[in-house]
């Protein structure tokens, strides 16, 4: 549940964010600025989603490490690379003090700093985080996801079709994922209920 909240805190932070970026192209974004209020706050949020040690995001993901089989850790540890890859793409776009583009509004802000607020007060749920195995595991992945970022990822570029943005492929999409998801759900619970039959 922690780990859930934490998520969606970022993913709140992020979508809100994404709305007043310049582009949505990142190779347009690697070449103009975007405005230093703008970028402080999409680097909090993606720091925490990353695990990095202050924000809710560490907490949680050593809170959920704890209660993993060893090999269930190691996808963990892949996907919390994965993640810091990701979010890298973020912290390091170019940002100066930019006045000109859209701007957020006053509503706009008093959301992004009450979700950023609630990203450092929701790392009080698990302060049994804070040792040294955690944090230099954390800081590990992050620097290097960071590293990969930077010497392979962000040179290569994927295209993808706009009509998978579309809103009817979407819910499509989406539609079919829940199916497979109930189809899954149903092959798990069957077994249970012809032995109770």
């Amino acid at each position: 549940g922690f780990y859930t909240l934490t998520h969606g805190l970022v993913k709140s932070c992020l979508f809100l964010l994404a709305g007043v970026l310049p582009s949505r192209n990142f190779k347009e974004l690697q070449q103009q600025s975007i405005p230093n209020s703008l970028w402080i706050a999409i680097v909090i949020a993606s720091f925490s989603i990353s695990g990095f040690p202050l924000l809710s995001g560490f907490g949680a993901k050593a809170l959920t490490m704890k209660n993993l089989l060893p090999w269930q850790e190691v996808a963990i540890n892949l996907a919390a690379l994965g993640t810091a890859i990701a979010t890298a793409k973020f912290i390091f776009l170019p940002h100066a003090k930019v006045t000109t583009g859209r701007k957020l509004t006053l509503s706009g802000w008093l959301g992004i700093i009450l979700l950023l607020t609630a990203l450092f007060v929701a790392n009080a749920v698990y302060f049994d985080a804070y040792n040294l195995g955690n944090i230099s595991k954390a800081l590990g992945i992050i620097a290097i996801g960071w590293g990969l970022y930077l010497g392979i990822f962000k040179k290569l570029s994927l295209q993808l079709s706009k009509a998978w943005e579309e809103f009817d492929n979407l819910v499509g999409m989406m539609a079919v994922m829940l199916m497979l998801l109930f189809l899954l759900i149903l092959a798990q619970l069957a077994p249970s209920f012809l032995a109770f039959s």
